[in-house]
């Protein structure tokens, strides 16, 4: 049995006030593509299919058209779970409906200890379940237990699971959790504060497959059969490095076979430039990803006036400029020594921004003579 386990696509999320729903598009559409060539027996969403509870009209009418492309022309089903940035109780409505269709949404309790039994060939009978994202309170609250963490509130939900276990199948789990010692990325909402969010990863022992959500960064924890598949792509600058795909895997009778990790590329790539700006614009005339989405810290110490505009002359989206070497998240001590620079280095600094060209002798002596003359008028007047 082949599954294509992916997560955290986050449909409608903007970055820095851009909307990414175009490139979320182009990255689906090479997922359906290797869905095509490389047919799979079943596609597993591990929560966050939205960015927030109320998705935006867009990002509704792209899940859509993803579902009929997958469903119905490629004859695939999918079973989605809520993450914590869906509306649990929206993104299941119909659920029941959907099923005919090959499309299964487990987003309550109820529908969890009903499995989605899938038969191959390969596999046998394959039981997914799916535990949807939930806290401590409603897990307290729906089996009346006294849970007061993350980990307890798994430990009882995969017990309850495995309960409903049959021996003739296989078991494979759908979760969105936080596993205690994974990585985790910037772009991440936390569970909760202060660690109560970990989960240990031992409560999913018992299961053939583990198909992870939350953590942006594919990787495994515990077991090889325990792994998430990382967002469908970058959402944060942090996250550069990273590389984003699903996840494939493959399982027998005997269970869990292999896993492997397939690369998916967005149109706009998140990456930080360092340097100065003369040398950073140099670099971007002959950038071939000059579109990318970038951070740049410039290494320039002194002002410069319209940075943004000019960076944006040869990287059309850069998002965000820090100035490092401009009190821009120094300490507070080397700050205080920047600010005593006197006020004519100040004004030097930025005639060379917007004359490209230093002042004269006469010039800065001019500058002096008025600084000291402005400064003589507000001391006699503090006096006064």
């Amino acid at each position: 049995m082949k599954i294509l386990h992916t997560s955290d696509w986050h449909l409608g999320r903007q970055f820095h006030n851009v909307s990414l729903l175009e490139d979320q598009q182009a990255v689906i559409e090479q997922l359906i593509q290797f869905i095509k060539k490389n047919p799979v027996d079943v596609v597993l969403v591990a929560g966050d299919i939205y960015d927030r509870s109320v998705p935006p009209t867009a990002a509704i009418e792209l899940l859509n058209s993803v579902v009929k492309r997958i469903c119905n022309e490629l004859n695939t089903p999918m079973i989605f779970i809520s993450g914590n940035h869906d509306g649990a109780e929206r993104l299941g409505f119909g659920a029941k409906q959907m099923k005919s269709a090959g499309l299964h949404i487990i987003s309550n309790f109820d529908d969890m200890l009903t499995p989605v039994v899938i038969d191959t060939e390969t596999a046998g009978e394959v039981a997914f379940y799916g535990m949807p994202y939930n806290d401590p309170e409603q897990v307290r609250f729906s089996f009346k237990a006294q849970v007061s963490t993350h980990n307890e509130a798994h430990q009882l939900l995969a017990g309850k699971i495995t309960e409903q276990f049959n021996a003739s199948q296989r078991n494979v789990l759908i979760s969105h959790c936080f596993v205690d010692g994974a990585i985790e990325s910037d772009s991440e909402r936390p569970l909760s504060i202060g660690g109560s969010d970990r989960v240990s990863h031992e409560h999913f022992l018992h299961f053939d497959y583990v198909a992870l959500g939350h953590l942006h960064q594919p990787q495994k924890k515990g077991e090889d059969y325990i792994r998430y598949s990382g967002s469908l792509m970058k959402y944060s600058f942090g996250e550069q490095h990273q590389k984003k795909g699903f996840t494939l895997v493959e399982l027998d009778h005997n269970g869990f076979v292999s896993a492997e990790h397939v690369e998916l590329t967005a149109p706009h790539e998140m990456r930080i430039l360092e340097g100065k700006l003369a040398q950073v614009i140099e670099q971007g005339k002959t950038d071939p990803k000059n579109e990318d989405y970038l951070l740049v810290r410039l290494q320039d110490k002194h002002a410069i006036l319209n940075p943004m505009e000019k960076l944006r002359s040869v990287y059309p989206n850069v998002l965000h400029i820090e100035k490092p070497g401009m009190l821009i998240g120094v300490e507070q001590e080397l700050a205080q020594a920047k600010l005593s620079r006197s006020e004519v280095d100040m004004f030097k600094d930025f005639f060379i921004e917007a004359q490209d060209s230093e002042l004269s002798t006469e010039q800065e002596q001019a500058i002096s003579d008025i600084v000291k003359q402005l400064s003589a008028s507000s001391q006699k007047k503090v006096k006064n």
